[in-house]
């Protein structure tokens, strides 16, 4: 133990050093419909720390051993963030979960992921409470609604030790377990190690740092889901690594974003790109926004108009930042120098402990204006996906972790995304599996070929879209819609369904889904 904790890199240590470093600054306050009670509500870095720690000791307590894993069925709060660091402290592994897929879902990860514990929002449990109880897995509750029934998270470590517990802890042990919904049904759990996370949130610190949003007076908004790790690397590795604070939100509200700007005086926002332009079109002279200055946006473009706006009506310094579940973001960030020279689709340039390349199918790797697949190294790539090793050697051919996207360097240098090798749907923020979708769309007795698609959309970067050959001519585009919101998630339901007589196939009778998105591209721009 004496030699583990001299040289070790590890999650929980961040929090307890920045606890000697930082003390009594903030380090977490919660906004909007988390401040009631019952919650945690403001944190300075050592009462962070402390009740990190507690958390720790009573897992111990309740019997979890190192690795054991701890699910998180949780939307945000500011107790998402000691559950992570307390569990790290603890030496086991999270398993955050978005509380919103189905209940089949969630049992798949709980089950596939082995977990033995959880900390589930009370406003989730009814779905899943049947499903821990089967699966044997002992649970606490945050009150969300402010009225649990449950052993709640305060409950759970309350007269625990406040002191760190002595636990060996290894830089490569797995600290989460992250899935991913991947191209298929069943999604993949991407493993994690301490390394992995802490360097990947290094990316933020240190190129943060760089363009001047990184530094102990960062006050940067935690509001996209802290159980994605692009808003992890955006709270741990802007806000809490470099010694700032975090503005807790349980989601996007334009008005609560606002007011907590003003109050808390954020300098620092990361949401999607359809989320500014809805702030954009507000009022907001009532608003005192002096002290926002930086605005990231990710997971899909954004176009000029809003980036114009954004810097000359708010003047607000922009950037894109991207990552995948896998290699944990950032990779690489699109810069603030370069938002307005460059037009379309650009990933930009590498981040700090991050290197890019574009490779054939060969293995070759492809100079500039050359189309190929992405791929990267660097520490923050995952370890493996857990239980498939076939799937990790595939994701680490040639020494290069591949990444499943198409691109190219264009002549000065900058990363342009180009399509995805397979048809993944970045909607609203989530990755949804066409594959998913087709196979329940398939089951329905009047399909008979199914194919779906993401389409162009101002709101949510792509929209599920199903082109459907119908069995039954009496089948009905509402009657499918109802159809799927049965079987999948609100954000994987299809926006519309295209009937159409045949699909455009190759000679082996694939389905061309580029011709079906050529084809329809501008369908929701002529019916917005």
């Amino acid at each position: 133990m004496n030699r583990n904790i001299i040289n070790r890199l590890a999650f929980g240590d961040v929090l307890r050093r920045n606890a000697k470093r930082f003390g009594d600054r903030e380090a977490i306050v919660v906004f909007g419909e988390l401040d009631r009670e019952g919650l945690e509500k403001k944190l300075t870095y050592r009462e962070a720390d402390e009740k990190a720690n507690q958390f720790a000791n009573a897992l111990i307590e309740r019997g979890m051993k190192k690795g054991d894993r701890v699910a998180m069925i949780m939307g945000n709060s500011a107790e998402f963030v000691l559950c992570q660091f307390g569990a790290a402290k603890a030496g086991a592994t999270v398993v955050p979960i978005n509380p919103v897929i189905t209940s089949r879902d969630i049992e798949y990860q709980l089950k596939h992921s082995e977990s033995k514990f959880a900390v589930v929002d009370d406003i989730f449990l009814p779905k899943i409470k049947d499903i821990l109880k089967n699966l044997g897995i002992d649970y606490i509750v945050v009150p969300i609604s402010g009225n649990a029934e449950h052993e709640t998270f305060k409950e759970f470590i309350k007269g625990m030790p406040k002191e760190e517990p002595e636990v060996e802890i290894w830089e490569r042990d797995i600290l989460e377990i992250l899935y991913t919904s991947g191209t298929t049904a069943l999604p993949k759990g991407v493993m994690l190690s301490h390394l992995n996370v802490i360097f990947g949130c290094l990316n933020a610190t240190l190129d943060g740092a760089m363009i001047g949003f990184a530094n102990p007076d960062a006050v940067a908004t935690t509001l996209m889901p802290l159980f994605h790790c692009a808003q992890q690397a955006i709270t741990y590795g802007v806000a809490i690594i470099p010694g700032g604070k975090t503005v807790v939100m349980r989601g996007f509200d334009p008005e609560t974003l606002l007011r907590a700007i003003e109050k808390e005086r954020i300098t620092f926002t990361f949401m999607l790109p359809t989320m500014y332009r809805i702030i954009l079109d507000m009022d907001l002279s009532n608003y005192d926004l002096s002290s926002w200055k930086y605005a990231l946006y990710a997971m899909t473009p954004m176009d000029e108009r809003t980036k114009r706006r954004l810097i000359e009506e708010l003047g607000l310094t922009i950037m894109l930042g991207t990552g995948q579940t896998e290699a944990f973001p950032p990779t690489s960030i699109f810069r603030p120098e370069h938002q307005l020279e460059k037009e379309g689709n650009y990933w930009g340039t590498p981040c700090y402990f991050t290197e890019h390349a574009i490779m054939d199918d060969e293995g070759n790797l492809l100079s500039e204006n050359q189309i190929g697949e992405i791929v990267l190294r660097g520490p923050n790539v995952m370890e493996g996906y857990l239980k498939n090793e076939e799937a990790t050697a595939e994701a680490s051919k040639y020494g290069w972790h591949h990444m499943g996207d198409l691109g190219f360097f264009d002549e000065d240098g900058l990363l342009k995304f180009v399509d995805r090798k397979k048809d993944m749907i970045k909607t609203g923020g989530e990755n949804v599996p066409s594959i998913k979708v087709e196979s329940v769309i398939l089951a329905h007795p009047k399909v008979a070929e199914a194919a779906v698609i993401g389409l162009p959309h101002e709101r949510w970067g792509e929209a599920v879209t199903a082109v459907v050959v119908p069995k039954d001519p009496s089948l009905t585009e509402d009657e499918l819609i109802k159809y799927c919101k049965e079987h999948l998630a609100g954000f994987e339901v299809p926006k519309k369904v295209i009937f159409v007589s045949e699909m455009p196939k190759t000679a082996t009778g694939k389905i061309q889904k580029y011709q079906l998105r050529e084809r329809y591209e501008d369908l929701y721009k002529a019916t917005k």
